[in-house]
């Protein structure tokens, strides 16, 4: 089981940047695949963006994030970043950190093994 820790959320305007942080302990790190999920209120949890583990050569995005936001990894420390540009109003909602620990993607909620405890992304117009 791995236990993951979300920072980085906040207050921000329309255009502005945001990253997200999330420490991940109890596993190997590098062997986790990592992603990212949101859930704005009424809605569903939808998926964001996922990482391959070990060097993290692969990648995925929602179509509404891509050329927006950037998800990343830094096993050293280990850590996944979600580095999120040009915001908009839509992108309000908590942010949850997601991990796999076995082969493909957590693009899905039924492939996630592991959830963090979400941190809030307000931006405002």
């Amino acid at each position: 089981q791995v236990q993951l820790v979300e920072s980085g959320g906040g207050l921000v305007q329309v255009g502005d940047s945001l990253r997200l942080s999330c420490a991940a302990s109890g596993r190997t790190f590098s062997s986790v695949a990592m992603g990212w999920f949101r859930q704005a209120p009424g809605k569903e949890r939808e998926f964001v963006a996922a990482i391959s583990r070990w060097s993290g050569v692969l990648t995925s995005y929602t179509d509404s994030v891509k050329g927006r936001f950037t998800i990343s990894r830094d096993n050293a420390k280990n850590t996944t970043y979600l580095q999120m540009n040009s915001l908009k109003p839509e992108d309000t909602a908590v942010y949850y950190c997601a991990a796999r620990s076995r082969d493909g993607l957590p693009r899905t909620i039924s492939l996630v093994d592991s959830w963090g405890q979400g941190t809030q992304v307000t931006v405002s117009s």
